[in-house]
């Protein structure tokens, strides 16, 4: 088991944003990146002491984190939820078929400054230093947001962020595989140009297809792990 995140940075009372939604932010990001551990149990004062706050705004805080699914409830109290194959099967399974609708959808709707968002976006991934795992990851989240908001599709783009909400509870992201940097900088621009080129049927199977392959890494996390 890893040892307790060291904490944030600074006090969440010392956030701009209201203290309840910055403590459950970065209780979001350390179930993102591993620091709290799939089984993990989350005590309350444990976790009160840590960010320097009462033990009412853990307590929502870990509620809204078991609303979205990143934690749950059994006899001896919240653990961050544990994650299987089939569960990342299933959940790939559904992110292939939303992300083909999504290209489908952002190449048949998008604006110029879509258009513009997208190749900004696109650039972001490719400059993040090789050795930032998790700036590689937040670029990646930045393009591919930036691909579901060329569908101006409110339901699709919920559906989608509750989605990625639990894909991003798997601590190892598939980002740093072999070969996958270079292979996903290929990707992004031939999604960039069919939506460009408003090729609905190319940017649908090009999304499902960089999401087909990040399913098959997963996995081979998976195996690798065990």
């Amino acid at each position: 088991m890893k040892p307790a995140p060291a904490g944030p940075s600074r006090s969440v009372a010392a956030l701009p944003e209201n203290r309840r939604h910055a403590l459950y932010e970065q209780l979001k990001q350390s179930i993102y990146l591993g620091d709290l551990e799939p089984g993990r149990y989350l005590v309350e004062s444990t976790l009160a002491a840590m960010y320097e706050v009462s033990r009412t705004p853990v307590r929502e805080a870990l509620l809204r984190l078991e609303q979205d699914g990143l934690v749950v409830r059994d006899s001896g109290g919240l653990t961050v939820r544990d994650h299987s194959p089939d569960e990342i099967l299933d959940l790939y399974e559904v992110r292939i078929l939303l992300e083909r609708e999504a290209g489908r959808a952002a190449a048949g709707r998008r604006t110029t400054h879509d258009l513009l968002t997208l190749r900004k976006a696109a650039k972001h991934y490719e400059v993040v230093d090789v050795d930032n795992p998790r700036g590689m990851v937040e670029t990646n989240r930045e393009f591919h947001k930036a691909v579901w908001r060329c569908t101006h599709q409110l339901a699709l783009l919920d559906l989608l962020e509750r989605l990625d909400l639990h894909l991003g509870r798997f601590p190892n992201t598939t980002l740093t595989y072999p070969n996958r940097r270079e292979a996903t900088i290929e990707q992004h621009r031939a999604i960039v140009r069919a939506i460009e080129a408003r090729d609905q049927e190319r940017a649908g199977d090009l999304c499902a297809q960089h999401f087909s392959d990040a399913r098959d890494i997963r996995l081979a996390q998976w195996e690798d792990e065990d």
